[in-house]
């Protein structure tokens, strides 16, 4: 058992959120747990054996709510000091980054080392303490100088590597891309959409195209694909295969515990969708999410095989187009709570190991709801989780990227999903947007960045203000913010003339 103070004077008077709260154990794995919050102290009892990290909403001055991770810690009577462990953790992990980048002596990191420095200094002398109180209020302030530096450390290494990038004219034009609601098809949504991006996302949803049986709706998809075809415009379509209940035919539930029958259902679709659009669509969703929304209870070895199929079918059919693997809430807190689902890396590691036909792997970054894969991290994290992912030798295509622009005020904190620096509003969103695609596009394996909704969706959307247009299609300054990005990347991708 782990058990965390969470106040400095013990009178339970600070308001947490455990909506979103899980065990860490070894390689990052989500562990099962019970957590409890009573009488200012957190009670994590685990199921498994071995040390163990707590990953938590917590508020941090000046940073935002965010969800944050103690390193790895074994189990004793004595309570931890929750703050305290935050910034062990964090700590310990920017010296790792550190040392990946090679940023110990790196020119002009002095001032940014100083602050980590700094941060460390007072972690030291916060552990040194003996009165508990004075230790808590210390340990929140070295968490927040550990944030604010691990945010600089991460924009220090961004800003190098964005640079060369552009300087040696690694990107495409076809970087900057937005998921376009099909159902929209209003003049001044297309044109918003074609002035603003590179290339635009189709959402192929099984339950739209075949809502009853053998009864096609392709007269929704079979416009779109005709006006960006014929405006010119690059086409992402998918997900062929998505779990999610939303995204799944009613009829399909008959069939929910004959795999077979399934698996034949969901080849059927994919050959279906491909020999249609397959002359017109460049990359390919192929398969997103199915390790962590596994609706149907497959085995491990059945969704592996699934993954299999549909991508090796997807190559046959198109073979000049990308063919990509979603991986949905890359944190894997889903994992905690259902053990019939893989943890993210490990379904990424075994589609790379077993030999499975396809071009990319995608991930989704939605933070700012109160769901799994969907808690507000900070951009070290951020950085930390795309190289990891690089790890694996593919490209990688960010799929799904969103955050609101406004906060709800009437809301309890356990249905809000954090926030970054300051409340979210139109501002903090454009300011993000900005830092994020420079972390993410001065990854060199990172190859395009999706926005996950063009405009505000308050009735069908988790993030119902993650648009980047307001609902009378009014641009936000997040619209403008990503074009002028957009801008420097083209300028970037036209090579100088050559000189004899």
């Amino acid at each position: 058992m782990l058990r965390f103070a969470v106040d400095e004077n013990g009178d339970a008077t600070r308001e947490i959120s455990l909506a979103g709260a899980y065990l860490i154990g070894s390689d990052g794995v989500p562990l099962r747990a019970e957590i409890e919050y009573k009488d200012s102290v957190l009670t994590c009892q685990k199921r498994a054996e071995g040390p163990a990290g707590l990953a938590i909403l917590w508020p941090v001055p000046g940073c935002g709510n965010l969800m944050l991770e103690t390193s790895r810690l074994v189990e004793r009577e004595r309570t931890y000091n929750l703050p305290l462990e935050l910034v062990r953790g964090r700590l310990m992990r920017m010296s790792q980054k550190r040392e990946d980048w090679g940023l110990f002596d790196f020119d002009g990191f002095q001032p940014v080392a100083a602050e980590i420095d700094k941060a460390r200094d007072l972690f030291v002398e916060a552990v040194k303490m003996e009165d508990f109180s004075e230790q808590f209020r210390t340990a929140e302030k070295a968490l927040q100088l550990a944030i604010i530096a691990g945010e600089k450390l991460s924009q220090f290494h961004a800003d190098i590597f964005l640079t060369r990038r552009k300087q040696n004219h690694a990107f495409s034009r076809r970087t900057i891309g937005c998921t376009l609601d099909p159902r929209n098809t209003s003049e001044v949504y297309r044109q918003l959409l074609k002035d603003g991006f590179d290339y635009a996302h189709l959402p192929i949803s099984w339950r739209l195209l075949e809502p009853k049986q053998q009864e096609y709706n392709w007269r929704l998809f079979d416009t779109w694909i005709e006006w960006l075809t014929r405006n010119r415009i690059p086409i992402h379509a998918g997900p062929l295969v998505n779990f999610q209940e939303s995204q799944l035919p009613d009829w399909l539930a008959m069939y929910e515990t004959d795999f077979e029958t399934v698996r034949n259902l969901i080849f059927d679709h994919v050959r279906r969708v491909v020999e249609r659009y397959g002359n017109y669509v460049f990359h390919w969703d192929v398969i997103s999410g199915v390790h962590s929304d596994n609706t149907f209870n497959f085995t491990f070895e059945q969704l592996m095989e699934i993954t299999r199929v549909s991508t090796a079918m997807v190559k046959q059919l198109a073979p000049r187009a990308d063919a990509v693997i979603n991986i949905t809430a890359p944190w894997g807190e889903y994992y905690a709570r259902n053990q019939r689902t893989i943890p993210p890396m490990l379904y990424a590691d075994m589609v790379v190991q077993s030999g499975v036909s396809f071009d990319g792997l995608g991930a989704q970054i939605l933070f700012g709801a109160a769901a799994d894969g969907m808690y507000v991290r900070d951009m070290f994290q951020v950085s930390e989780k795309l190289d990891r992912l690089g790890n694996f030798g593919k490209p990688v295509h960010l799929t799904a990227v969103q955050v609101p622009s406004s906060s709800p005020t009437d809301r309890p904190i356990s249905s809000i999903g954090g926030s970054w620096r300051k409340p979210w509003d139109e501002s903090v969103q454009a300011h993000w947007i900005k830092e994020f695609t420079s972390i993410a596009l001065s990854k060199p394996f990172v190859e395009s960045v999706t926005w996950s909704e063009l405009v505000d969706q308050p009735e069908n959307s988790l993030i119902p203000s993650g648009g980047l247009l307001y609902p009378d299609l009014t641009p936000k300054l997040g619209y403008k913010t990503l074009a002028a990005i957009r801008t420097q990347l083209h300028a970037a991708t036209r090579r100088p003339p050559a000189t004899r």
